[in-house]
């Protein structure tokens, strides 16, 4: 039987006072209620090194996204291809685009939205963490699976009129009560824990639910928020198990049924999140590891083709003094994903045997995770998202037609729905002619 280890690392990447936060959009740190962490777990035995790592940021987009995985590949001799790296998404913390970020340099008066000296402290810390965690690797023989239904957090912010339009949004807090009230719409309900053994004894366990994680923002408090949170509290009762976070493909989704903005609420849905992770864990069912492989589909998604994304419009707003901030550093995003726009961003599965874990980029809609769910009704199906962040939002085609928020800073176009649904029937080992019922391909 194949031998295989693990190690996991961990490393504070709390932003200073005066750091923008959520790419400068709302107000900078001015206090830290939570410090944010990088949290990582390396497999071994396979043939390269494969690292998982979620980060406590709002987003990592495009150089900003590659220089995290190129540091983690460096320090754990590994190919960047077998790095994966997301963050958690909530917004009291910082939002990295290098590039974004040097456009707004060059534009005197535009908000930053990054500390590139403290950026690259922090990739050089984090990457020293993994570097040195490969003294301390632990055998592991078993994975487990385990799932709970989370009550009352998720639910869909698109509210669609008889015409099929969008005609309210449901943001993370929602203070209108009639809007609270429309039903919670479609999401996955589920919160998945996979985990890593060795006999009887746990050695990591990696969890994954689709949300927005914030319940209310913009205060200049760093927090890691709901979901970290309840990783936290977990991680406080069992120091002895590596707890880590992911967020699922949660672009349209958010607790805002459930959550008018009242700072009450925090814990309140923390609690919901724990409670699931705990209830996940009781139904654990373990598994003999036999095999493990690890899949990357390279894609290219297309740029928005309205004259209001292209460079020329990108550029007028970026050097308009009169603009919002949000106004400005999105059309620095829009530039650097333009720049960048060749560049293929990686698809990867994780195939653990009765297990596979899906990592994404952006922030794609809940329909992306459902569909690779139902591409392998067998498997126990994990999904990150809020990887390279460079596209931003990644709705369904339909979505462009319905209007809402998410289309209008969406920065691949609805070609893409196609082009990542391909990709991700590739990873998962599915031809196209039995992807309807989901059949295998590789063994």
């Amino acid at each position: 039987m194949p031998i295989f280890h693990l190690a996991t690392f961990a490393c504070d990447v709390t932003p200073p006072d005066g750091h923008p936060l959520c790419g400068g959009w709302i107000e900078p740190v001015r206090g830290v209620d939570d410090p944010l962490k990088a949290l990582g777990v390396i497999l071994l035995g396979l043939e390269k090194p494969v690292v998982l790592c979620t980060v406590d940021w709002c987003g990592l987009r495009n150089e900003a996204h590659w220089a995290w995985r190129d540091a983690l590949a460096q320090a754990t001799s590994t190919t960047v291809d077998h790095v994966a790296v997301h963050c958690v998404h909530q917004h009291n913390a910082p939002f990295a685009d290098v590039e974004a970020e040097r456009l707004v340099e060059g534009n005197p008066g535009a908000p930053h939205s990054l500390d590139l000296k403290f950026f690259d402290e922090v990739v050089r810390r984090t990457a020293k963490a993994a570097g040195d965690s490969l003294a301390h690797t632990h055998p592991f023989d078993q994975i487990g699976i385990g799932k709970a239904r989370v009550e009352q957090v998720a639910s869909n912010r698109r509210i669609l009129g008889d015409d099929g339009k969008v005609k309210s949004i449901r943001y993370s807090s929602t203070k209108d009560p009639k809007v609270r009230a429309e039903p919670e719409g479609l999401v996955d309900p589920w919160l998945r824990t996979l985990s890593f053994w060795h006999g009887a004894k746990p050695q990591a366990a990696l969890h994954y639910y689709a949300t927005h994680p914030m319940s209310y923002y913009g205060d200049g408090r760093v927090s890691s928020d709901v979901c970290v949170v309840a990783r936290q509290k977990r991680q406080e009762e069992d120091a002895a198990r590596s707890q880590h976070y992911f967020t699922g493909c949660a672009g349209n989704i958010t607790a805002g049924q459930y959550n008018d903005g009242a700072k009450t609420n925090r814990p309140i849905l923390r609690d919901r999140i724990y409670e699931a992770m705990k209830a996940a864990w009781k139904t654990t069912e373990r598994y003999p590891v036999t095999d493990l492989a690890w899949r990357v589909e390279p894609v290219k998604l297309p740029p928005r083709q309205e004259k209001l994304f292209g460079e020329k419009e990108s550029r007028k707003v970026l050097e308009d003094p009169r603009a919002t901030k949000a106004k400005r550093n999105n059309a620095a995003f829009q530039l650097a994903w333009l720049k960048r726009i060749d560049r293929a961003i990686d698809i990867a599965c994780l195939d653990l045997g009765k297990a596979l874990v899906l990592h994404l980029p952006g922030e794609p809609f809940v329909e992306y995770q459902l569909h690779a769910q139902k591409l392998r009704p067998e498997a126990f199906v994990c999904v990150a998202g809020y990887g390279d962040g460079g596209p931003g939002y990644i709705p369904t085609a339909r979505a462009y037609l319905e209007g809402g928020y998410e289309p209008t800073v969406a920065l691949a176009g609805p070609e893409s729905e196609e082009i990542l649904n391909r990709a991700i029937q590739k990873a998962f080992g599915v031809t196209k002619a039995n992807s309807d019922n989901g059949n295998r391909t590789d063994h």
